[in-house]
């Protein structure tokens, strides 16, 4: 028996000096780095790349012309859906995001210029520009944040069906291209219109405009009308070669 544990001491004495070695199997060679072989951690995946506006763009999540061009051909044409059971109020907004802050200012603060906020994080001061009208704003209670698809649109082209998680998360997208700082005169111009019966004033506006709404209504599997797809493909062309 005394000989019997000396053997298995032995053994187990080998297997330490082994592990010691990094001859276990499961660890990093010897030499190596650990944290070389850790995958790369993976953010949120935006379609245009990236989490804000870029390239001239004013709206985060943006993609290309081309790009909305295949999101629109793929987008299912249908009659727009009853109003039955509508409320702003299924659509939960605005959402709290941290220090204070709920969706409206987030979006005041990411669309100005020189925004500054008292101790309730409220836009005090700072400087807009509207896209859809090329108004210059210097008071943030003059500015609207405008879902460029409206909940009621959504509504009718596929949110009914949704639950109150996924209307709220669309109603407070701060990812893709769905909110935007816009004079509370245009916004109220739009109300809950889709692109074929209301557009920008400001023609300059309608390649931006255009591919947010594509892109939105892909994202979120929303069906369009006839008469929506043929206004969104003349938005689309407007957009420079």
């Amino acid at each position: 028996m005394e000989r019997q544990i000396r053997v298995w001491g032995a053994v187990l004495a080998a297997s330490a000096l082994l592990a010691a070695a990094g001859c276990s199997g499961t660890g990093a060679p010897s030499g190596a780095d650990p944290k070389a072989s850790a995958p790369p951690p993976s953010g949120p995946a935006v379609p245009g790349g990236g989490a804000g506006p870029a390239g001239g763009d004013v709206l985060p999540g943006m993609v290309s012309a081309a790009v909305a061009r295949t999101q629109l051909a793929a987008l299912k044409v249908a009659a727009p859906g009853t109003m039955a059971g509508y409320s702003r109020a299924k659509f939960t907004h605005w959402a709290e995001q941290g220090d204070k802050c709920d969706t409206r200012e987030v979006v005041l603060k990411r669309d100005g210029t020189g925004v500054t906020r008292d101790g309730e994080c409220r836009a005090v001061s700072g400087t807009w520009k509207s896209l859809y009208d090329g108004a210059t704003v210097t008071d943030a209670s003059k500015m609207d944040i405008d879902h460029i698809v409206p909940l009621a649109e959504g509504w009718r082209s596929g949110a009914a069906a949704w639950d109150a998680a996924k209307r709220k998360a669309f109603a407070n997208d701060l990812t893709h291209p769905q909110l935007l700082s816009v004079t509370a005169a245009s916004n109220r111009s739009k109300g809950d219109q889709s692109p074929d019966l209301w557009q920008p004033p400001d023609p300059s506006s309608w390649c931006q405009y255009g591919r947010a709404w594509t892109t939105v209504k892909s994202t979120y599997g929303l069906t369009v009308t006839e008469a929506e797809k043929k206004m969104l493909t003349k938005m689309l062309d407007s957009c420079a070669a």
